[in-house]
Formats: C-alpha cells, structure tokens, sequence
C-alpha cells in the first residue's frame, strides 16, 4: 500500500501545481487584457480631445467671420 499512497501522494501533489500555474497563466492573461484595455482607452481620449480642438478651432473661426 505504501507504493500505492505515494503515487495517490504525488499525484496530488502533481495537480495542485498545475491548477497553480492554470491560476498565474489566468491571472497573466488578465493582466494583459486589463493593461490592453488602457492603452486603447488612452488612444480615445487623445481622439476625443483632439476632435474638441478642431471643433472649438472651427467655431472659432466661424465667429471671427
């Protein structure tokens, strides 16, 4: 029985470390997603406020007319 409670041991011991790293791969992934997500929110602020500019440039325009 010996053998047999080191192999039930081991593998265990063998599938905690591997939903271990599943967890750090998924907490990676995430990560990557998140820091994804705020380059391209950064991206659309910049659009945003250059599309105010222009449009304040033109109104502008308009009213010196």
């Amino acid at each position: 029985m010996n053998m047999f409670d080191d192999a039930k041991d081991l593998a265990k011991e063998t599938g905690e470390k591997a939903s271990e790293k599943a967890k750090d791969a998924l907490e990676i992934l995430s990560d990557k997603v998140d820091e994804a997500k705020a380059g391209a929110n950064e991206k659309i602020a910049k659009a945003e406020k250059i599309a105010v500019e222009k449009r304040n440039d033109a109104k502008e325009k308009l009213r010196e007319k």
